[in-house]
């Protein structure tokens, strides 16, 4: 689906890295740390991202940067344009984001005991430009995210699946009700192109 070559060198190497470190297995906690640190690496690069990927849309954009063959996982880059905002939803897999730019507010929720039970917050915090978070495990896959800066939010996000592709669900937070749902890519902008 989408590029295993960029042309960035740092993001070239950190896709090939994600894939050996999926490839190799183990525990998910182990999986994500290493995953973790790896994009903590990437952020320290001068220019992480090209352009094309940081557009933002009239609703949030989902980019596709790369999707293993086998869709055993996906690497996203999404922009929150300013005061923008995800529905509630979970992922349905293990998740690690990183701000490339801008700052993003996360809420997570505790996953209701029951259907149509209204939603805890567990988790509020602001993750910042050159940080790195993990946004989803097996045990914690609830939130809503947000653009907090002036300037759109961009992160790069690793999952454990196509989550392009995959169902997903999409939460009231009063009642706590639930519809199934997909968020499909958005196909990256042309480089010339700007909104």
């Amino acid at each position: 689906m989408a590029n295993t070559n960029i042309g960035y060198s740092e993001l070239d190497s950190f896709i090939q890295d994600v894939e050996q470190i999926v490839q190799s297995g183990g525990i998910e906690e182990v999986l994500i740390s290493k995953i973790k640190t790896r994009m903590q690496q990437l952020l320290k690069s001068e220019k992480v991202l090209p352009d094309q990927y940081m557009q933002p849309q009239p609703t949030s954009a989902l980019y596709p940067l790369h999707v293993a063959q086998d869709e055993s996982f996906s690497i996203a880059v999404t922009v929150f344009n300013v005061g923008q905002p995800s529905p509630m939803h979970d992922h349905g897999t293990w998740g690690v984001i990183g701000v490339v730019k801008g700052v993003e507010h996360e809420i997570k929720y505790a996953r209701p005991s029951r259907e149509n039970e209204p939603l805890t917050v567990v988790q509020d915090r602001y993750i910042r430009e050159g940080e790195v978070g993990i946004c989803c495990s097996s045990e914690q896959d609830l939130h809503q995210v947000e653009c907090a800066s002036p300037m759109p939010c961009v992160g790069i996000h690793v999952y454990g699946a196509n989550i392009g592709k995959i169902e997903r669900h999409m939460y009231n937070p009063q009642t706590g009700a639930k519809k199934v749902g997909i968020t499909p890519w958005v196909p990256v902008p042309d480089s010339n192109s700007t909104l």
